[in-house]
């Protein structure tokens, strides 16, 4: 009998909930797919820039940067665990386990909506307002040259409010379980890091599923781009509907690697 009892609190011991994974699993996977991009940073033949303008055009160091994103993963994982503390369900750990694919996928696909519509206009109008490009979202186009680890630097304010708000509304509405969360706030952030990661690979299933990649993005961080492009992380779908989308072609440069040149027409305006 003490044996199993022995065994019963070790398995309690070793139980890890959903919520608490899904607070932490999106920021391992940050720094996991992130440092992955890094290995690949050599392959200049991919690169959207040259390793040069990386180096030169950015005006904000490394090391900042990674101070800058720890900084808002905290916040992240604070407000997470407040917020599942709040709902206080652990949907998918007993009863929902057998939850339909169907009422999954629904929950997905109004979870991307809701993170995409609330990115596009928030992001647009930190744009539009000087004083709020000026102070905050300023901090992010430091990296004119975007990198993957470089993908949420950010003001801490932005970081609340379009990252950490927005994934909250996402989940809130979406109706998902934290177990469901894990796998979602996991693939948003893999696809915000792909979107920064400022390489061209053949192969790369975000490149051909989704319009909105690291070219889409990357026009944006360039000066004739940035009234252009505010849909993220997913679709494009706001920028077409409300004319701020800017096309592109994908050219060879001479010395290797690619450039996202956006449309003339659109470039002149």
């Amino acid at each position: 009998m003490s044996i199993d009892n022995d065994e019963g609190r070790r398995g309690e011991f070793l139980h890890v909930s959903d919520e608490f994974l899904g607070t932490i699993v999106p920021i391992v996977v940050y720094w996991v797919y992130a440092g992955l991009y890094c290995m690949l940073s050599g392959m200049d033949n991919y690169r959207l820039h040259t390793k040069k303008d990386e180096d030169e055009k950015n005006l904000v160091s490394k090391k900042e940067v990674v101070k800058g994103v720890l900084l808002q993963q905290l916040v992240q994982g604070v407000v997470a665990t407040v917020l599942f503390a709040v709902t206080g369900n652990d949907g998918d750990s007993d009863g929902n386990q057998q939850a339909s694919y169907l009422v999954l996928a629904k929950q997905l696909f109004v979870a991307m909506f809701i993170l995409d519509t609330w990115q596009y206009f928030m992001h647009r109008y930190m744009h539009q307002n000087k004083f709020l490009y000026k102070h905050i979202h300023s901090q992010h186009h430091r990296l004119v040259v975007p990198y993957a680890f470089g993908a949420l630097y950010n003001h801490p304010l932005e970081g609340l409010i379009l990252d950490t708000i927005g994934g909250a509304l996402a989940f809130l509405f979406s109706g998902m379980s934290p177990r469901t969360s894990i796998f979602f706030f996991s693939f948003a952030t893999i696809k915000t890091v792909d979107d920064h990661c400022g390489l061209w690979l053949p192969g790369n299933l975000f490149h051909i599923v989704f319009k909105n990649n690291s070219a889409y993005h990357d026009i944006h961080h360039q000066l004739y781009g940035s009234k252009y492009n505010f849909s993220q992380p997913f679709f494009v779908t706001w920028d077409r509907i409300l004319g701020t989308y800017m096309p592109y072609a994908l050219v060879e440069r001479p010395e290797g690697g690619y450039e996202a040149r956006p449309d003339k027409d659109c470039k002149d305006e």
